[in-house]
């Protein structure tokens, strides 16, 4: 053998010896929890329990091999609370792929770092993020938390400008699990704040939804007081189903309500033919003035001449959603915004106004009965009929509003919620936004 042909061999056996397991040393380095917390993203823990670690490693390597099968799913990202969940989310939504990523006792910065193999590999539809608690048992503080998710946040919309993002506030626990409740709520604000304004992002209550008064997890929905049972679990699919709806990810059925006789449609179910926006009265103006003074949390935009939005399924800035027989008052992104959507049509003498409504946890909104506004919120949490014992969280209620000589006379799955409201002898019904999502649907009148 010549000389040069000899030092070929003797290369290309080198690299057979020493590059091969290299390559799957890297490979294994890229599951495998980094030994130290030199030259990682993001501050704060890293568990480094053995435990942990062969958590990690066991759940990371086998999502390395579903990489193809998961593509396009919706990526559930977080800790034990969403491991819990199961694979298919116990079943939850029906028809809709997902990608369960949680691995329990993870952190923030933990899955800061896995969150390029763990969930930008699978090309996500949308991400679903509940994540913090387990910092705050290490001692981190909250806005070293929030900084993590404002980091993962940003590496998700560097990604794609247009996925949605779901941000789930961090569930309440307790100070017996080293998760006090001020320090959930802090982070919660803290990470609220951060989003403020950006529509790629949902924020959804799930604090409010579990908390105490106290601001405690609830026994018969976290036994443990961290993690939810079947009701708990329960509780966040039916928080999570209208905000997936409304994303067009489940319920895209159209919705065949048949009108009983005598009643009329006032929503179509496909655009928002018959309504519009009517020009802000003076008085409203001068009040909401000072409300947005003294809390610059609220937004609330003035509408000047009045704007129709027939044959429309969206108005201009998304606030108002026609979508699969659902008229949808979106979560907006600035936390709190005022806006009045009415009927173009006003309405005279008696009659009878039935819808139904869903609303997200904590949700606020409101039902313009002519001019007057009857409340209509996720009346549980947000009042102020908390003590309905026929209301459905999470789920569709009925609204009955009979008028009779200038009296409206209102009802919630049968229970009056006010007995005797004055209204005008003429005006439109309307459609408030607050906080929150709320839906509408089955929208209509009968007029005697």
């Amino acid at each position: 053998m010549k000389l040069s042909n000899l030092f070929r061999f003797f290369v290309a056996l080198t690299c057979l010896i020493f590059c091969f397991p290299t390559v799957i040393a890297d490979d294994a380095m890229g599951i495998a929890l980094p030994a130290t917390d030199d030259g990682l993203p993001g501050a704060g823990p890293i568990r480094r329990y053995d435990w942990f670690k062969s958590l990690w490693n066991e759940r990371r390597s086998a999502w390395a091999k579903q990489v193809e099968q998961d593509q396009n799913a919706v990526v559930f990202l977080g800790d034990s609370i969403t491991q819990g969940w199961g694979d298919d989310l116990h079943g939850a939504f029906p028809g809709l792929k997902v990608a369960n990523r949680g691995i329990s006792g993870d952190t923030t910065r933990g899955m800061l770092i896995r969150l390029k193999g763990d969930v930008l590999d699978l090309n996500p539809s949308a991400i679903v993020m509940l994540m913090g608690t387990n910092d705050l048992e290490e001692k981190a503080e909250p806005q070293v938390i929030a900084n993590n998710v404002k980091l993962i946040i940003a590496a998700l919309k560097k990604y794609n400008a247009e996925m949605p993002i779901v941000l789930c506030q961090v569930f309440p626990s307790s100070e017996s699990k080293s998760r006090p409740a001020e320090k959930i709520k802090e982070i919660n604000k803290l990470c609220a704040k951060a989003v403020q304004g950006d529509p790629q992002i949902t924020v959804l209550d799930t604090w409010t939804l579990f908390a105490t008064e106290k601001g405690d997890a609830k026994a018969d929905e976290m036994p443990d007081l961290l993690h939810p049972n079947e009701v708990g679990y329960a509780k966040w699919a039916g928080a999570l189903r209208p905000v997936l709806a409304t994303l067009g990810f489940v319920e895209t059925d159209v919705d065949d309500f048949p009108l009983e006789h005598g009643f009329e449609g006032l929503f179509n179910g496909k655009d928002l033919t018959g309504w519009g926006y009517r020009a802000t009265p003076e008085k409203s103006r001068a009040g909401a003035l000072k409300w947005m003074a003294s809390d610059p949390g609220v937004s609330w935009p003035f509408v000047d001449e009045p704007v129709s939005f027939d044959g429309k399924a969206v108005t201009p800035e998304g606030r108002y959603l026609a979508k699969n027989g659902r008229l949808i008052v979106t979560t907006p992104p600035e936390g709190r915004k005022i806006q009045q959507l009415y009927t173009t049509r006003d309405f005279s003498g008696d009659f009878t106004l039935k819808l139904e409504f869903r609303a997200t946890p904590n949700a606020d909104s409101g039902v313009f009965i002519r001019e007057p506004q009857l409340q209509c919120r996720d009346f549980p949490l947000a009042g102020p009929y908390k003590e309905l014992k026929n209301f459905r969280s999470g789920d569709w209620n009925e609204l009955i509003v009979e008028v009779k000589d200038g009296i409206a006379h209102c009802t919630c799955n049968g229970e009056v919620i006010e007995e005797a409201m004055k209204v005008p002898a003429t005006g439109p019904i309307g459609l408030e936004g607050d906080r929150g999502q709320m839906e509408y649907r089955r929208i209509r009148i009968s007029q005697q």
